[in-house]
Protein backbone atom coordinates (compact mmCIF):
# COMPACT_ATOMS: atom_id res chain seq x y z
CA UNK A 1 0.00 0.00 0.00
CA UNK A 2 1.19 3.51 -0.74
CA UNK A 3 2.15 5.50 2.36
CA UNK A 4 -0.47 8.04 1.27
CA UNK A 5 -3.16 5.89 2.94
CA UNK A 6 -2.45 4.42 6.36
CA UNK A 7 -2.14 0.65 6.62
CA UNK A 8 -4.81 0.88 9.32
CA UNK A 9 -7.18 2.66 6.91
CA UNK A 10 -7.86 0.19 4.12
CA UNK A 11 -11.66 0.26 3.91
CA UNK A 12 -13.10 3.00 1.74
CA UNK A 13 -16.79 3.46 0.97
CA UNK A 14 -17.84 5.76 -1.86
CA UNK A 15 -21.44 6.69 -2.45
CA UNK A 16 -22.16 6.55 -6.22
CA UNK A 17 -20.31 4.59 -8.85
CA UNK A 18 -19.93 6.83 -11.91
CA UNK A 19 -18.09 10.00 -12.88
CA UNK A 20 -16.26 11.45 -9.88
CA UNK A 21 -17.09 8.40 -7.77
CA UNK A 22 -15.66 5.97 -10.31
CA UNK A 23 -12.48 8.02 -10.77
CA UNK A 24 -12.01 8.21 -7.00
CA UNK A 25 -12.65 4.50 -6.61
CA UNK A 26 -9.88 3.73 -9.09
CA UNK A 27 -7.54 6.16 -7.35
CA UNK A 28 -8.11 4.60 -3.94
CA UNK A 29 -7.84 1.08 -5.34
CA UNK A 30 -4.46 2.02 -6.81
CA UNK A 31 -3.42 3.11 -3.31
CA UNK A 32 -4.19 -0.37 -2.01
CA UNK A 33 -7.50 0.38 -0.29
CA UNK A 34 -10.41 -2.02 -0.05
CA UNK A 35 -13.05 -0.04 -1.96
CA UNK A 36 -16.82 -0.38 -1.89
CA UNK A 37 -19.08 1.76 -4.08
CA UNK A 38 -22.81 1.97 -4.70
CA UNK A 39 -24.90 2.43 -7.81
CA UNK A 40 -28.29 4.08 -7.63
CA UNK A 41 -29.93 1.87 -10.26
CA UNK A 42 -29.57 -1.66 -11.54
CA UNK A 43 -28.11 -0.32 -14.80
CA UNK A 44 -25.51 1.91 -13.12
CA UNK A 45 -24.59 -0.88 -10.71
CA UNK A 46 -23.96 -3.35 -13.53
CA UNK A 47 -22.00 -0.75 -15.49
CA UNK A 48 -19.83 -0.07 -12.44
CA UNK A 49 -19.15 -3.77 -11.97
CA UNK A 50 -17.89 -3.96 -15.54
CA UNK A 51 -15.82 -0.78 -15.30
CA UNK A 52 -14.39 -1.25 -11.79
CA UNK A 53 -12.92 -4.75 -11.54
CA UNK A 54 -11.59 -5.51 -8.08
CA UNK A 55 -14.09 -3.18 -6.41
CA UNK A 56 -17.23 -4.28 -4.56
CA UNK A 57 -20.29 -2.61 -6.10
CA UNK A 58 -23.63 -2.57 -4.27
CA UNK A 59 -27.00 -1.47 -5.60
CA UNK A 60 -28.35 1.09 -3.12
CA UNK A 61 -30.64 4.07 -3.72
CA UNK A 62 -29.07 7.12 -2.07
CA UNK A 63 -32.49 8.59 -1.33
CA UNK A 64 -33.97 5.45 0.26
CA UNK A 65 -33.81 5.54 4.08
CA UNK A 66 -34.30 1.79 4.57
CA UNK A 67 -31.81 0.94 1.80
CA UNK A 68 -29.20 3.07 3.54
CA UNK A 69 -29.75 1.23 6.82
CA UNK A 70 -29.41 -2.11 5.04
CA UNK A 71 -26.26 -0.91 3.29
CA UNK A 72 -24.57 0.10 6.53
CA UNK A 73 -25.59 -3.20 8.15
CA UNK A 74 -23.95 -5.05 5.25
CA UNK A 75 -20.76 -3.00 5.52
CA UNK A 76 -20.60 -3.61 9.26
CA UNK A 77 -21.12 -7.36 8.89
CA UNK A 78 -18.62 -7.79 6.07
CA UNK A 79 -15.95 -5.16 6.80
CA UNK A 80 -16.63 -4.11 10.42
CA UNK A 81 -15.62 -0.51 9.78
CA UNK A 82 -15.33 2.35 7.29
CA UNK A 83 -12.10 4.32 7.32
CA UNK A 84 -12.79 6.75 4.48
CA UNK A 85 -16.37 7.75 3.67
CA UNK A 86 -16.82 9.70 0.44
CA UNK A 87 -20.40 11.02 0.22
CA UNK A 88 -20.73 11.82 -3.45
CA UNK A 89 -24.18 10.83 -4.75
CA UNK A 90 -26.20 13.67 -6.20
CA UNK A 91 -28.73 14.72 -8.80
CA UNK A 92 -29.34 18.05 -10.50
CA UNK A 93 -32.43 19.54 -12.09
CA UNK A 94 -32.53 22.84 -13.96
CA UNK A 95 -35.62 25.02 -13.60
CA UNK A 96 -36.32 28.68 -12.84
CA UNK A 97 -38.12 29.18 -9.52
CA UNK A 98 -41.46 29.76 -11.21
CA UNK A 99 -41.27 26.33 -12.84
CA UNK A 100 -40.21 24.37 -9.75
CA UNK A 101 -42.84 21.89 -8.56
CA UNK A 102 -42.88 20.20 -5.17
CA UNK A 103 -41.84 16.88 -6.69
CA UNK A 104 -38.67 18.37 -8.21
CA UNK A 105 -37.76 20.07 -4.93
CA UNK A 106 -38.44 16.96 -2.84
CA UNK A 107 -36.56 14.65 -5.20
CA UNK A 108 -33.41 16.78 -5.23
CA UNK A 109 -33.40 17.34 -1.47
CA UNK A 110 -34.14 13.68 -0.77
CA UNK A 111 -31.08 12.49 -2.70
CA UNK A 112 -28.72 15.41 -2.09
CA UNK A 113 -29.52 16.31 1.55
CA UNK A 114 -31.66 13.76 3.37
CA UNK A 115 -29.81 10.81 1.85
CA UNK A 116 -26.29 11.97 2.78
CA UNK A 117 -27.40 13.11 6.25
CA UNK A 118 -28.89 9.77 7.19
CA UNK A 119 -26.06 7.86 5.57
CA UNK A 120 -23.77 9.69 8.00
CA UNK A 121 -26.25 9.14 10.81
CA UNK A 122 -26.30 5.37 10.25
CA UNK A 123 -22.63 4.96 9.35
CA UNK A 124 -20.96 6.95 12.14
CA UNK A 125 -20.85 4.04 14.60
CA UNK A 126 -18.61 2.11 12.19
CA UNK A 127 -16.51 5.04 10.95
CA UNK A 128 -13.07 4.53 12.46
CA UNK A 129 -11.76 6.98 15.02
CA UNK A 130 -9.21 9.03 13.09
CA UNK A 131 -11.06 8.40 9.84
CA UNK A 132 -11.97 10.81 7.06
CA UNK A 133 -15.38 11.89 5.76
CA UNK A 134 -15.44 13.71 2.42
CA UNK A 135 -18.53 15.49 1.12
CA UNK A 136 -19.09 16.62 -2.46
CA UNK A 137 -20.63 20.09 -2.66
CA UNK A 138 -20.75 22.28 -5.79
CA UNK A 139 -19.58 25.67 -6.97
CA UNK A 140 -23.28 26.35 -7.47
CA UNK A 141 -23.55 26.58 -3.68
CA UNK A 142 -21.16 29.53 -3.75
CA UNK A 143 -21.85 31.29 -7.05
CA UNK A 144 -25.45 31.90 -8.11
CA UNK A 145 -26.37 30.08 -11.32
CA UNK A 146 -29.81 30.82 -12.82
CA UNK A 147 -32.05 27.78 -12.90
CA UNK A 148 -30.13 25.89 -10.21
CA UNK A 149 -31.71 27.33 -7.07
CA UNK A 150 -32.85 23.95 -5.70
CA UNK A 151 -29.67 22.05 -6.59
CA UNK A 152 -27.43 24.83 -5.29
CA UNK A 153 -29.31 25.02 -1.99
CA UNK A 154 -28.99 21.26 -1.54
CA UNK A 155 -25.24 21.47 -2.03
CA UNK A 156 -25.00 24.44 0.33
CA UNK A 157 -26.59 22.19 2.96
CA UNK A 158 -23.73 19.71 2.52
CA UNK A 159 -21.18 22.50 3.06
CA UNK A 160 -22.97 23.36 6.29
CA UNK A 161 -23.01 19.72 7.39
CA UNK A 162 -19.27 19.57 6.80
CA UNK A 163 -18.47 22.49 9.08
CA UNK A 164 -20.81 21.38 11.87
CA UNK A 165 -19.82 17.72 11.82
CA UNK A 166 -16.12 18.60 11.74
CA UNK A 167 -16.59 20.23 15.15
CA UNK A 168 -18.90 17.50 16.43
CA UNK A 169 -16.63 14.60 15.42
CA UNK A 170 -13.28 16.16 16.30
CA UNK A 171 -13.17 14.37 19.70
CA UNK A 172 -13.00 11.09 17.75
CA UNK A 173 -10.30 12.44 15.48
CA UNK A 174 -12.61 12.13 12.47
CA UNK A 175 -11.93 14.80 9.87
CA UNK A 176 -14.80 16.13 7.76
CA UNK A 177 -14.05 18.16 4.64
CA UNK A 178 -15.86 19.17 1.47
CA UNK A 179 -14.81 19.20 -2.15
CA UNK A 180 -16.52 21.95 -4.16
CA UNK A 181 -16.18 21.23 -7.89
CA UNK A 182 -17.03 23.60 -10.68
CA UNK A 183 -18.39 22.20 -13.96
CA UNK A 184 -17.03 18.68 -14.45
CA UNK A 185 -17.75 16.38 -17.37
CA UNK A 186 -19.68 13.62 -15.56
CA UNK A 187 -22.88 11.59 -16.15
CA UNK A 188 -24.87 13.99 -13.95
CA UNK A 189 -24.58 16.55 -16.75
CA UNK A 190 -26.78 14.41 -18.97
CA UNK A 191 -29.45 13.98 -16.27
CA UNK A 192 -30.43 17.60 -15.67
CA UNK A 193 -33.61 17.53 -17.72
CA UNK A 194 -32.19 19.63 -20.57
CA UNK A 195 -31.96 18.94 -24.28
CA UNK A 196 -28.50 18.41 -25.83
CA UNK A 197 -28.73 21.89 -27.33
CA UNK A 198 -29.58 23.43 -23.95
CA UNK A 199 -26.77 21.53 -22.28
CA UNK A 200 -24.29 22.76 -24.91
CA UNK A 201 -25.44 26.35 -24.43
CA UNK A 202 -25.24 26.08 -20.65
CA UNK A 203 -21.73 24.62 -20.96
CA UNK A 204 -20.62 27.51 -23.17
CA UNK A 205 -22.01 30.08 -20.76
CA UNK A 206 -20.28 28.50 -17.78
CA UNK A 207 -16.95 28.06 -19.53
CA UNK A 208 -17.05 31.74 -20.52
CA UNK A 209 -17.17 32.53 -16.79
CA UNK A 210 -14.29 30.21 -15.83
CA UNK A 211 -10.90 31.94 -15.87
CA UNK A 212 -9.19 28.69 -16.98
CA UNK A 213 -11.77 28.34 -19.80
CA UNK A 214 -12.48 24.64 -19.48
CA UNK A 215 -14.40 22.07 -17.48
CA UNK A 216 -12.70 19.96 -14.85
CA UNK A 217 -12.18 16.22 -15.09
CA UNK A 218 -13.25 13.48 -12.66
CA UNK A 219 -9.58 12.59 -12.09
CA UNK A 220 -8.88 16.14 -10.87
CA UNK A 221 -11.62 15.79 -8.27
CA UNK A 222 -10.38 12.32 -7.33
CA UNK A 223 -6.96 13.81 -6.58
CA UNK A 224 -8.59 16.12 -4.03
CA UNK A 225 -10.43 13.20 -2.44
CA UNK A 226 -7.11 11.36 -2.21
CA UNK A 227 -5.60 14.32 -0.36
CA UNK A 228 -8.46 14.49 2.15
CA UNK A 229 -8.26 10.72 2.68
CA UNK A 230 -4.52 10.71 3.28
CA UNK A 231 -2.27 11.64 6.19
CA UNK A 232 -1.20 14.69 4.23
CA UNK A 233 -4.43 16.35 5.40
CA UNK A 234 -4.28 15.11 9.00
CA UNK A 235 -4.46 18.72 10.33
CA UNK A 236 -7.30 19.71 8.00
CA UNK A 237 -10.95 19.55 8.98
CA UNK A 238 -14.07 21.65 8.45
CA UNK A 239 -12.72 23.07 5.20
CA UNK A 240 -13.72 23.04 1.56
CA UNK A 241 -11.44 22.78 -1.43
CA UNK A 242 -12.82 24.60 -4.47
CA UNK A 243 -11.78 22.95 -7.73
CA UNK A 244 -13.59 25.14 -10.19
CA UNK A 245 -11.06 26.72 -12.56
CA UNK A 246 -11.54 30.05 -10.78
CA UNK A 247 -15.34 30.17 -11.29
CA UNK A 248 -16.00 31.41 -7.75
CA UNK A 249 -13.17 33.94 -7.63
CA UNK A 250 -14.37 37.20 -6.14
Amino acid sequence: MSPMLRNTWPVTYLRFASGIGAATARTFLDEGATVIVTGSSAASTEAARRELPGIEVIHSDAGDFSATKQLVAHLKAKHSRIDILFVNAGIARVAPIGAVEEDLFDTVFNVNVRGPYFLLNHALPIVSDGGSIILTSSAGAVAGVPGLSVYSASKAALRSFGMTLAAELAPRGIRVNAITPGPVDTPIVGKMGLSPEQMAEMGRLLIDKIPLHRQGTPDEIAAAARYFASDESRFTTGTELRIDGGLTLG
